[in-house]
Formats: C-alpha cells, sequence, structure tokens
C-alpha cells in the first residue's frame, strides 16, 4: 500500500521550497516504462510551467488537489486560453483531466501547493512534452510575466 500522509507531503514541500525551480515531484512509480506514472507535485507561487502538450505518444494526464490552490489553464494553437479551473477543495475544485494533445499549465496560486499527478507511460524525457512555442522557456524572466498576465487575464 502507498500512504501518502502529512509528513510525505511535508517532505515533499520543503524540496519545493528549496529547488530554484519552486517545485518537486515524488515519484510513485518505480521506473520510467511503468505504464501509468504517479506523483506528488509540489509548487510554490513563482514556480512556471511551461505549457505543453502530450503526443506522440498521446498522454492522458489527471491533476488532483490535495493541498493548496492550483490554476489549470488549457490553450488553443494560437496560445489565447480555452479553459481553466481553480483546484481548490475548499471551493469544491478537486481535479482536472487533460486530455492528449491539448496545450495546458498549470500555476500554483498558494504556497505550499501539492497535486497528485497520474500519466499514461512511459516516460522517455525526449517525447513527453512538445513545450508551446508561443510560450517562454521556465526559469526566465518573461515565464513569470506570462503567468501574471495570464494569472489578470482570467481574472483569478
Amino acid at each position: 500500500m502507498i500512504k501518502i500522509t502529512d509528513a510525505l507531503i511535508e517532505n515533499v514541500l520543503k524540496k519545493a521550497a528549496s529547488s530554484p525551480r519552486k517545485r518537486a515531484n515524488y515519484n510513485f512509480h518505480k521506473t520510467c516504462d511503468a505504464p501509468i506514472q504517479r506523483m506528488l507535485n509540489a509548487a510554490h507561487p513563482g514556480t512556471c510551467v511551461r505549457p505543453h502538450k502530450h503526443e506522440n505518444p498521446d498522454k492522458v494526464e489527471v491533476f488532483v488537489i490535495l493541498k493548496g490552490r492550483a490554476l489549470i489553464v488549457e490553450f488553443d494553437a494560437k496560445g489565447r486560453p480555452t479553459d481553466h479551473m481553480i483546484l481548490d477543495p475548499s471551493r469544491g475544485g478537486y481535479a482536472v483531466e487533460i486530455p492528449p494533445r491539448v496545450w495546458h499549465t498549470f500555476i500554483a496560486l498558494k504556497p505550499g501547493t501539492v497535486l497528485y499527478e497520474v500519466k499514461e507511460g512511459p516516460y522517455n524525457k525526449e517525447v513527453d512534452k512538445n513545450f508551446a512555442s508561443w510560450a517562454p522557456e521556465e526559469g526566465t524572466e518573461e515565464a513569470q510575466a506570462f503567468n501574471k498576465r495570464l494569472i489578470e487575464h482570467l481574472k483569478i
């Protein structure tokens, strides 16, 4: 039995806080070849997840909020938001499922945000994500500005 406890969540959050990216994963799957990738994705405000999609191979991705508050956004091919949801258990928003070939990102809106993420495997870094050319690279000032504009545009 795999157990997700406060102690595990706090440990992953500490790793995220000390990471330059302000996020950290804790994988439950044993190898990258596993047919289902399951992990905790801990994040703090200021982390940037470059919009991407999963295709070739196509993969479904699921995010379930365990702690905190996160914004999940889907985009069209030109980078315009097409749908979004705030994951916040205190407000009745618990999970989203992103279909294959859909541009998406997530933004941590509250310190100590933790998502349980499930994605089809296997994981191959070379083909796992197709990053959006219309979005700035992670770790740049432009990425921070992109997130800020997105939050303002969606009136979050």
